[in-house]
């Protein structure tokens, strides 16, 4: 299994440059479509459930202070499988267009991370984690619609 770590290597490398923000929000929907996609997480690394959406603290701590990432010097991008860069590519083909607010706005909308939070509102700070099997079991479900409606 490769390392948060790993996964965001592959993101900068591959979509370039890019706020913090913004590859943490799409490391942490390729770990929910792996889930999905897969039936196994991408990476063993915490993601909690913060004010800006989901965080996988591991990265939060190397990168804290940070707007703008080049590169991420402490993964390798190489590790990544061809099924786990098919999953990572996937979603920056679907996601990468959305700016790091329209993805952590996005991210307030759905399940997981409302669960998470346990009532607590938007704004109040949180370190309660995302669990993945919330994760796999909302994701699936989006998936199992969208097949629905394509029908």
């Amino acid at each position: 299994m490769v390392s948060a770590n790993d996964v965001a290597a592959y993101i900068l490398r591959s979509a370039g440059p890019m706020s913090a923000m913004k590859m943490q929000k799409l490391a942490y929907y390729a770990q929910a479509w792996h889930l999905v996609w897969e039936s196994a997480p991408l990476f063993d690394d915490r993601i909690e459930a913060w004010a800006n959406g989901p965080v996988i603290l591991n990265l939060y701590r190397q990168h804290r202070g940070r707007f703008h990432l080049d590169a991420w010097t402490t993964g390798d991008a190489d590790k990544l499988s061809p099924e786990e860069q098919e999953t990572v590519d996937l979603v920056i083909g679907s996601y990468g267009r959305f700016s790091a607010q329209q993805l952590s706005e996005l991210t307030h909308r759905e399940e997981p991370w409302i669960s998470a939070r346990h009532g607590l509102g938007p704004s109040v700070r949180s370190n309660h984690e995302i669990e993945p099997q919330a994760m796999q079991d909302y994701y699936s479900a989006v998936a199992a619609n969208a097949e629905a409606q394509n029908v």
